[in-house]
This record gives structure tokens, sequence and C-alpha cells, in this order.
């Protein structure tokens, strides 16, 4: 999905789609900033429709980490996307209040930040281009307030979210595009096969809507020994994707690095045109911990 034209104003996708969705939870949930207990930084790069020019390219980073003296925690997503003559970016703050509900954490998050798009002017068209006011001739760009709210659970073995996006639904009229509200649904599992950790099956699911059309990812991974996993999703109307990754806990103990790939593999009427799409994920999450509190003792012959 990449946009309609509605009463003279494109209606255009306005967050990103993400292959590996299940290492990104915090750009379309604010209410996951710092559960984790770490501090993470997140990075992914994705070139979709290989094939097409002006293809879709993707780019987004985030980070988050706890801040255990109010029960919150805090977070950080930019993003950008460019797809032919238009780019898209956005930065957001999230904020995030914890409380422990049974075994496991319940956050609740707001987020605000900036959306911003751009036109450029290197069209091709068989109609002039100066009879239609919504393309801009000479390039254009704009940019608006955003809003972000959710809820989201996790415990050591499940995690469910449920989050909305673009509240303010901001109308960017230099560009002649007007944001919408998406909604998302996010929830998966870890199981230990046999109880065994070393064999841990992961399955996740993603639902998304701008209230006209739905879109589901289903995920399962699977994750030998802490360290490898192989996995395949499916998006609906869309693509399989096989995807492959590594992670590696540094010597201290306290911090790990992931690095991961996908393969999109198209499903849809596109598949005729496109060689598929690839995703790279970057992560790296460390283990904040405090340091040991500095206890003196008076001596009772010293007194």
């Amino acid at each position: 999905m990449v946009g309609v034209c509605v009463a003279g104003a494109s209606l255009a996708q306005q967050d990103p789609q993400l292959t590996q969705y299940m290492f990104d939870r915090l750009s379309i949930n604010p209410a996951v900033a710092g559960t984790t207990g770490q501090l993470c930084a997140t990075g992914f790069f994705r070139q979709q429709w290989s094939g097409f020019e002006g293809a879709p390219k993707t780019g987004l980073f985030n980070a988050h980490m706890p801040i255990a003296k109010i029960s919150s925690g805090v977070g950080l997503s930019a993003y950008f996307d460019q797809l032919g003559q238009q780019k898209s970016n956005f930065v957001r703050a999230s904020y995030s209040f914890h409380r422990p509900i049974g075994v496991g954490k319940l956050g609740i998050g707001l987020s605000a930040g900036l959306i911003a798009h751009s036109l450029g002017n290197n069209w091709l068209s068989r109609d002039p281009v100066a009879e239609d006011t919504s393309i801009p001739g000479n390039g254009q760009s704009d940019s608006g307030f955003d809003l972000g709210a959710g809820l989201y659970y996790t415990s050591p073995t499940f995690w469910i979210g449920i989050s909305a996006t673009h509240l303010t639904e901001p109308e960017l009229k230099d560009v002649s595009i007007k944001g919408v509200r998406h909604y998302f649904v996010q929830a998966g599992y870890d199981w230990a096969i046999g109880g065994d950790p070393k064999y841990l099956l992961k399955p996740s699911t993603l639902i998304k809507s701008d209230g006209t059309s739905t879109q589901l990812d289903l995920n399962a991974t699977f994750l030998y020994n802490n360290q490898v996993w192989l996995g395949v999703s499916y998006r609906t109307e869309d693509a399989i994707a096989p995807m492959v990754g590594y992670q590696y806990q540094l010597p201290n103990k306290t911090s790990m690095l992931k690095i991961g790939y996908s393969y999109d593999v198209t499903t849809s009427r596109l598949k005729n045109y496109s060689s598929g799409s690839h995703e790279i994920m970057l992560n790296y999450c460390m283990l904040i911990v405090k340091p040991p509190s500095l206890q003196i003792y008076k001596n009772v012959r010293f007194l």
C-alpha cells in the first residue's frame, strides 16, 4: 500500500513496513520504551521491490532505556522513506510509565514528534504537469506535529501491545498529504521446546490497519542455543519472507549484539516485475547495572 488520492489529498503510508517487526516494537508503540530493562539501539535498512526504478528505500533507527527511579522509560525513533519523487521522515520521542502486573510489566506510553513529507520536481508525464495543482512544479515540502499512544505488556515468555499513531491526523497542505490514524496490535510468545531453553520457538504476529484496509503479518522463528535463528514470515496479499540471524553475547555478559537479514518473496501482482525486497537489522542491548552503593560503617573503637 503506497497511497491513494482522495479529494485532492494523498493518503500515504506513513509508518515503516518491516518484515523483522519483532525487533522494532518501539517505533509503532511508545509504551515499549524501557520495558526490557536495558539500553537498546536498533537500526534497519530496507530495499523494497528490487528491480523497480524509484522503488521504496526505508531506514529506521530507534533507541530506548529505562529510568528505574521513576518506574518509566524513554525512547527516540527516527525514520526516512523514499518512494520515487516522495520523501518521508519522522522523529518521535516516547515516554512510558511502567507498572508491575503479575510476573510481567505493563507500559503505558505516549509519543510526540514531527512528520515531514517532500515532493521532488523530476516528474515524467504525458499530460502537462502544470494542469494538476496537486503536483508541485518546483518541488515542495511540509511538516506537522504528530502524536501516538499505546499499551504494552511483557513477561518472561509473552508480550502483547496495542497502539495508534498519527492521532493528530496532520494535514500537510503544501504537499497535498493528509495524515491518517494507524492502529496496531502485536504479540509474541517464547516456547522452549520440550522445556529445553536451548531450542526456542518464537511465534509472533502484527496486525495493522488505517481504518479502511487491514494487513496481517505472521512469523515463526526458531532460536538455537541463544545464538542462531531461522524464521519465516507471511504478510497477507504481499509476501513470504525467510529470515536468518545471529546474536552474540559480549564477554562482559551484560551486552548482546544481533544482526538479521530477511528477503521478501513477492506474492502480489508485482511478483512479475519485482525481484523481491531485502532488509537488514542490527541491534545492540546493554543491561543497565546499578553500581553497588557505598556503605560506611563506624568502628566502635574510634567513636
